[in-house]
Formats: C-alpha cells, sequence, structure tokens
C-alpha cells in the first residue's frame, strides 16, 4: 500500500474513533435524494431540510409540482436561496423525467451502468457532481464518494487535496484515492467532522485526532512559533 492509501486508512481510522462505524442505509428513494440534494446547493444544512420538508408539505404528490407555477414552488423553497432558479430546475427535471420514463421515478439509476446513471444525473441542468453522487450513493449504495462544503474543507485542510482545485477535481482525486467501501463512512464522518470540528472559522485544532496529519494545523502551528520567536 503507498503512503496515501495509508493515509487515507489512518484518517478512516480516527474519524471512526471521534464519530464510530458507519453502515450504509438509504435516506430518501433516488428522486426525493435528488430534489432534496438541489435544495442543498448554497445554503446550509438546516435551511435545505426545511425547504425540502415544506415543499414536500406543499406538495405531497410531485405530479402537483409539475403543473404548479414558478411562484407556488418558490414560496416554500425560500428559506434555502436560489429559489428562483432551484423552482426552474426542480419542474423542469420532473417533467423530463416523466416525460422519458412514463413515470415520476429515479428508482432505475440504481441498476444502470454506473457510467451511464452518472451521465444522466448530470444531464438536468442544476446537477453538478456532487448532486449526481449524493444520489447514487446515499439512494442506491453505489460507488461514488460525494464532495459536499465540509468535504472539501477537510480534505485541502488535511492536504489530500488543494484548495485551488475546486470541488469537482476534489471528487476526482477522492474518489480514485478511497476505498470504495469507506466512501460512505469517510462521508459521512468527515461531513460530521467539519461541521463539529474543522468549522470554516475558527476550527477547533486543539480537540481534533487528525492533527497530526493536519496540514493547514502543521502550518498555523509553525507559523504560530515563528511568531512567537520574533
Amino acid at each position: 500500500m503507498n503512503n496515501a492509501g495509508s493515509t487515507i486508512l489512518e484518517i478512516d481510522h480516527r474519524l471512526v474513533e471521534m464519530y464510530g462505524t458507519r453502515s450504509w442505509s438509504p435516506r430518501y428513494n433516488p428522486l426525493d435524494e435528488f430534489i432534496y440534494t438541489i435544495l442543498s446547493q448554497n445554503t446550509t444544512d438546516i435551511n435545505s431540510l426545511r425547504a425540502f420538508e415544506r415543499l414536500r408539505q406543499k406538495f405531497p404528490c410531485w405530479e402537483d409540482l409539475i403543473d404548479a407555477s414558478l411562484p407556488e414552488i418558490e414560496e416554500p423553497i425560500s428559506v434555502g436561496g436560489l429559489s428562483a432558479a432551484k423552482a426552474v430546475w426542480i419542474r423542469d427535471a420532473l417533467k423530463r423525467i416523466r416525460d422519458e420514463r412514463g413515470e415520476l421515478s429515479l428508482d432505475f439509476v440504481c441498476t444502470m451502468d454506473l457510467q451511464q446513471a452518472w451521465n444522466y444525473l448530470i444531464s438536468f441542468k442544476g446537477v453538478g457532481v456532487k448532486t449526481a453522487a449524493i444520489v447514487l450513493l446515499f439512494s442506491c449504495g453505489r460507488p461514488f464518494f460525494p464532495v459536499d462544503t465540509h468535504v472539501y474543507r477537510v480534505s485541502w485542510r488535511l492536504g489530500l487535496v488543494e484548495r485551488k482545485g475546486g470541488p469537482e477535481q476534489a471528487h476526482r482525486l477522492l474518489q480514485e484515492m478511497i476505498p470504495p467501501e469507506l466512501y460512505y463512512q469517510m462521508h459521512i464522518n468527515m461531513v460530521q467532522h467539519g461541521r463539529q470540528v474543522c468549522r470554516a472559522r475558527n476550527p477547533l485544532c486543539f480537540k481534533c485526532l487528525l492533527r497530526s496529519l493536519c496540514r493547514y494545523y502543521l502550518e498555523v502551528l509553525h507559523a504560530k512559533r515563528v511568531e512567537d520567536v520574533h
């Protein structure tokens, strides 16, 4: 095993020590996950969940959303921001799925060829690599590693990816670097770590079990030592 592989296993081990092991189970069906993840773009976890629950309450049947006006769709999801764009993306996606498949379901992506399923999902406007990977991993248990804002931040601070490369490059690199059997567990634990410890502002490095592996921490520590000397 190369050094990168050993580092990944050690990171996973320490994350498990902090947050426990994770066994895959579907969160939503693929269509609900698809809509939920579109709503999660450029907003907080709390607001994306509120937007999804409010949208589901207003449209218990997604068929009704297809025939709704855009303002009717925007109102319940306004808590998550970008509501005008998200309303168009969701309504257009549902209409296309129904027209192409004859029903409102994305269950078929769980059994499609992996590359075909990936290509199909990212062909929708407003859907990027994060949304596609989340649908395929969370709803289908398929081998894709999603990179959200928390995973991206933890990854570049650890030095696994370069910050300037952006989330899409991080998705490709981490998917190659992390063993597929660890995708779900590492994603969930890295998200929790980003929320609780490796925060965007004022990260709690003093309580982080990853700090001896963390490029960000070592750079901050070095800078502080130089400052103390002067």
